[in-house]
């Protein structure tokens, strides 16, 4: 894992008065509470026992659109004025943002226009729709994107709704510190997913101002570890094919950035292996759906659990708009690297029955066989020899290996295999 740690004395250039203070977000509070239901914070025994510390969820993935976004979106369109509302607002997003301002946007009666870069799935511009906004579809990068929406807020004189460099925004996305502290006041760290920082800069404002002593954690994907670069004052370098597309952003925000450099202890990396093991691990072990972004926190505390042990830990989960056919890999690649689904290759002679004697052995010794591949021309066996690659279900690793001595002990030449690939 890696980290940055913003410094404790922030630099000339950092504002002397942030843009964001505790009374901002209280009044957040008090003007969304009315609109938003409390998510809840609840306790996690079974997380606690395989991290070592206390676990505390913020369940954010359990607004209307599935993610904390609506906090700041309807922040944002509460405060505007009457002729900004009778102008309209529009908003660039391909996720979540998306629809929290076209939901929220429609229920207040204000006009909504949504731009989406071209190659965003039909799946969310048909929900983005049907919450009812207009879908403009425009531009190869999310870049493009952006700069059409600036241009189309000029143009037809809308409001534009960022994502998350905005003090309001930030101040909505803060209100999700309130409730967990006022749920869980004992707790000793934060752990929040960063993008662009809306989320973490509006929390670690209010939790640091309830509770100066409390640990901010923020937790990046290692592909888009722009929060971390800009904080150390390196160049930003990011790019890349990740699960948490929710927090890929690649440049944090104006607003946002002072804000996590003053209040903020650390921001650390996780790489895609350890984000897909925490959407597994909060899908088996807490029955819960988290989109990769909303799983960073707990990916963090898996990643380096000597950071967190014997802690009291909130982890926030921002989201759980994940894909259901990303989902479905996750949970089948999670379940090969418990050992529960295996791919075994065995030797066995060109001859009636062996096949069935193998079914008969493998059931035997408790597995399920799920697929077989019977091979006599594409492997390197001899002629009057062939092998067969058997994809199974166990009980977990050691099952695995009885599984392989039974087959051997039967005269059954047996490979456990990488993958099931």
């Amino acid at each position: 894992m890696t980290e940055a740690t913003p410094s404790p004395n922030p630099p000339l250039t950092l504002p002397l008065t942030l843009p964001l203070t505790l009374d901002d977000v209280r009044a957040a509070a008090a003007r969304i509470g009315s609109h938003l239901p409390v998510t809840p914070t609840e306790a996690s025994p079974r997380l606690s026992e395989i991290t070592g510390c206390s676990v505390v969820l913020k369940l954010e993935n359990q607004h209307l659109t599935g993610s904390f976004k609506e906090r700041g979106a309807l922040n944002k369109l509460l405060s505007l004025g009457e002729a900004e509302r009778r102008a309209g607002v529009i908003a660039m997003s391909a996720g979540n943002h998306a629809q929290a301002v076209a939901c929220h946007a429609t229920r207040l009666g204000i006009r909504s226009v949504i731009v989406m870069p071209s190659f965003t799935p039909f799946t969310k511009v048909e929900r983005t729709e049907s919450l009812g906004a207009r879908v403009e579809l425009h531009g190869e990068t999310l870049s493009d994107a952006a700069a059409y929406a600036q241009e189309l807020a000029a143009r037809e004189g809308l409001v534009f709704v960022h994502p998350y460099d905005d003090p309001l925004i930030a101040a909505g996305q803060g209100t999700a510190a309130l409730e967990l502290l006022d749920a869980a006041p004992d707790l000793e760290m934060l752990v929040v997913p960063v993008g662009g920082g809306g989320l973490i800069g509006g929390m670690a404002v209010a939790a640091k101002a309830l509770k100066p002593d409390i640990a901010v954690i923020g937790v990046e994907c290692a592909m888009f570890p722009s929060m971390r670069q800009a904080l150390a004052g390196q160049p930003i370098t990011c790019g890349g094919a990740t699960i948490a597309d929710g927090i890929a952003v690649k440049a944090p925000g104006a607003v946002t950035l002072p804000l996590v450099r003053r209040h903020v202890d650390a921001v650390v990396e996780v790489g895609e292996p350890r984000l897909e093991e925490a959407v597994y691990r909060l899908a088996t072990v807490q029955k819960l759906v988290a989109e990769g972004a909303g799983a960073a926190g707990l990916a963090a505390v898996l990643d380096d659990p000597e950071r967190f042990r014997g802690k009291r830990v909130g982890i926030v989960v921002s989201g759980g708009n994940i894909d259901a056919r990303i989902l479905a890999q996750v949970l089948t690649r999670g379940l090969v690297y418990e050992g529960r689904m295996v791919r075994l290759r065995i030797g066995i002679t060109d001859a009636p029955g062996a096949l069935a004697r193998v079914a008969r052995l493998l059931g035997e010794a408790g597995a399920n066989i799920v697929e077989v591949h019977h091979q006599r021309l594409f492997h390197d066996v001899p002629v009057r020899m062939a092998e067969i690659d058997v994809v199974l279900e166990t009980r977990g690793r050691s099952h695995v290996q009885r599984l392989v001595a039974h087959m051997e002990d039967a005269g059954f030449p047996t490979e456990l295999m990488t993958d099931i690939s």
